[in-house]
């Protein structure tokens, strides 16, 4: 099963592959020339397809836990000062995206949107320090009956260039539903409360809508 942000780019890649495929046969004369390129454009199909993919995954609501939005490795367990928002300390934790991963960002806890906002921003690798408030990005506040208001951030990086965000202010949402998706990239910070516990380590690999980050 493949996510809706990429049916557009799998059927063009797919049309692409099959257009150079049979362009070959007429202008290409070496066989082996044939072969490799035909291997490539495979291998490059094979990856939108890995890269789109979106595993059945149905939201299973724990009230006391709030699970990673995204799947990947977790980077930062840290205490910050977040400013856009909050404007006091949080419990900063960061989940990072390799391409190979699924790039579903997926809801962490359930309750109503409270604030919802897209940031135009640079494109600075997903680990770089100040990736989080100068890339292009989009927070994220969802008001909880358990945790109160968490927020979260996608984050684009070197290769992530379209961020989707699905989450309006004021809607109703569902613990680990679908709220959005990175093209090729990157990373999700999740700001929590100073006396939430942390049940995850560093480079813990984790699951979106899966694994529990906090409780």
């Amino acid at each position: 099963m493949f996510h809706k942000e990429g049916h557009k780019i799998i059927l063009s890649g797919l049309v692409a592959i099959i257009a150079i495929t049979l362009a070959s046969h007429f202008l290409m004369q070496n066989e082996l020339h044939k072969k490799i390129l035909v291997s490539i454009l495979l291998l490059f199909f094979i990856l939108i397809l890995q890269f789109f993919r979106n595993p059945k995954r149905k939201p299973k609501v724990k009230d006391h836990f709030i699970l990673s939005p995204v799947d990947g490795k977790v980077v930062v367990i840290e205490e910050v000062f977040e400013k856009e928002y909050f404007k006091d300390k949080r419990i900063q934790v960061s989940v990072f995206m390799s391409p190979i991963n699924v790039h579903v960002t997926r809801y962490p806890v359930s309750g109503i949107v409270a604030y919802s906002k897209y940031h135009p921003g640079k494109y600075l690798v997903a680990w770089h320090p100040k990736s989080s408030e100068e890339n292009e990005r989009t927070t994220v506040v969802v008001s909880s009956e358990n945790f109160g208001k968490i927020m979260y951030r996608q984050i684009a990086g070197a290769l992530a260039k379209r961020i989707v965000n699905y989450a309006k202010e004021g809607e109703e949402v569902i613990q680990g539903s679908d709220s959005g998706f990175i093209k090729f990239g990157s990373r999700v910070d999740v700001f929590l409360p100073l006396d939430t516990k942390i049940t995850v380590n560093l480079n813990q690999k984790v699951k979106g809508g899966v694994t529990a980050i906090a409780e």
